[in-house]
């Protein structure tokens, strides 16, 4: 009962937000490099802030620190939504929100100072690549889904390290995005506001249960958004162009724009992926070392990217015929 109240809720305030939306005019104008190609309404991902606002509600005394970290960068996305802000700003408040919940995790005390190090780069450069990837109808709501179901099932199966309704909040929310983002024509996107609101919360998930079974394994839970944007940073840095300014070399970019397969198709495979990535982590924690389990999984994601460059080159030949 308390889980269909909340979606009632949050498609409640989805809509209210679409009168606020409609009314202050803030829109997502597609250009030359984006993957639609109508006007649709921008930061529905909101609805993920509204989602960890009802559960602080209800936990104010285990989540403030997590509820202040989601609502800055929440906010300061939300203002990028509307009016484009400098990357230092951006940077700097999702460098203060991270060390927010690393004192909430602990994490200053159980990890030394390169370890601390290394897990600002991580955090940091995962929610810009949650960031990144959002750029079709579905891709984040799925995706989303797809790693939460993971960390629901580990939680509820394998090791408790959280509280379930925490997960189960995130699940909602995404739901009820879905419900208005997964169709031909969107009725919204999640714009920054959702793309990185929701990264910070399964970056939260995921750090909690790292330092609760003391293995990497979990991070695998991102492999295929993880394995997407670093190496389409590379192939970025290498043509020598912005990694900040928007672009269409991601894979997914690639089988939408090029080759015109619906979006709703390329986000469900991207989900289905990571779902078929963590069935083999939880399926082998603990049976086989992680170093092993790492390039069982990252080195066939490699040559699944990979093809993009043959549907590049295949894509251009075609044209030139």
């Amino acid at each position: 009962m308390e889980y269909t109240i909340l979606g009632l809720l949050l498609m409640i305030i989805m809509l209210l937000y679409f009168k606020v939306a409609n009314h202050f005019n803030i829109i997502d104008k597609p250009n030359q490099r984006s993957s639609h190609s109508e006007i649709t309404l921008r930061g529905g991902g909101i609805i993920f802030w509204f989602s960890a606002l009802l559960y602080f509600v209800q936990n104010t005394q285990n989540n403030y620190l997590f509820f202040t970290g989601i609502t800055l960068v929440s906010l300061v996305s939300f203002w990028d939504d509307i009016q484009s802000l400098s990357n230092k700003i951006r940077i700097s408040i999702h460098f203060l929100a991270i060390t927010l919940i690393f004192y909430d995790l602990g994490l200053f005390s159980l990890v030394p100072i390169w370890g601390i190090v290394v897990a600002y780069i991580l955090a940091i450069g995962l929610i810009n690549a949650y960031n990144f990837m959002d750029g079709i109808n579905g891709i984040t709501g799925l995706y989303t889904l797809a790693v939460m179901g993971a960390l629901l099932y580990v939680n509820t199966n394998i090791q408790l390290f959280i509280d379930g309704s925490f997960i189960k909040y995130g699940i909602i929310a995404s739901l009820v995005f879905l419900f208005f983002n997964y169709r031909k024509k969107a009725k919204c996107f999640a714009g920054d506001v959702g793309s990185i609101a929701i990264a910070f919360w399964v970056i939260y998930l995921v750090l909690k249960l790292i330092l609760v079974t003391n293995s990497l394994i979990w991070l695998l839970f991102l492999a295929v958004y993880g394995v997407d944007a670093v190496c389409t940073i590379g192939h970025r840095l290498y043509l020598k162009q912005n990694i900040f300014e928007a672009h269409r070399l991601h894979l997914y970019q690639i089988l939408s724009n090029e080759y015109k397969i619906q979006h709703r198709l390329v986000s469900l495979f991207y989900a289905l992926v990571q779902i078929a990535v963590s069935a083999l982590v939880v399926f082998c924690y603990q049976k086989i070392q992680d170093l092993i389990l790492f390039t069982v999984v990252i080195i066939p994601l490699l040559l699944v990217y990979s093809s993009k460059f043959y549907l590049l080159t295949r894509n251009n030949l075609r044209v030139k015929i």
